[in-house]
């Protein structure tokens, strides 16, 4: 009994109130609908629109391509003018998985070039660090040549 009290009192404290409705109890608190009203017919169809729709997806071109590409169909002539959309989805993921395979194939293939290009620059001792300052040299010289050139000229004046 002390529990059905205390949580009377929550109700008052938190704002909702318990109100008797037909003889049933609701807790609502800002609504009390009459659940008789039932909902207004549904407008009937008109005749010149079926009744059910055809399940199905025209393809776009590139929707064609990925069928093809993910192998339910040989050519583009043999999709059908309504495709299912759980065909499209799976050949789409097909298709996302083997593009993802050829790119890992690809980086794993270009993994090892670098390596091996890495390699044979150490042994024929060529590094980043020597190259750098090989260029800043070829730089300094330059400039260098530049100022020399215009000292000569500003002395022939």
């Amino acid at each position: 009994m002390n529990f059905v009290r205390s949580s009377l009192s929550i109700r008052s404290i938190l704002g909702q109130r318990s109100r008797q409705a037909v003889g049933t109890w609701s807790s609502r608190g800002m609504c009390s609908k009459n659940q008789d009203v039932k909902p207004e017919a549904q407008p009937l169809r008109e005749e010149s629109r079926p009744a059910f729709k055809v399940p199905g997806l025209k393809p776009s071109n590139l929707e064609k391509k990925i069928l093809i590409w993910s192998g339910r169909f040989q050519t583009e002539d043999q999709i059908p003018e309504l495709v299912s959309p759980n065909m499209i989805d799976a050949s789409r993921n097909r298709v996302r998985i083997k593009v993802c395979l050829i790119m890992m194939g690809i980086t794993i293939v270009a993994c090892l070039v670098v390596g091996t290009l890495g390699k044979r620059a150490a042994s024929r001792n060529e590094s980043l660090m020597a190259t750098n300052i090989e260029k800043k040299a070829r730089l300094r010289e330059s400039a260098r040549q530049e100022k020399e050139a215009a000292n000569a000229l500003s002395d022939q004046t």
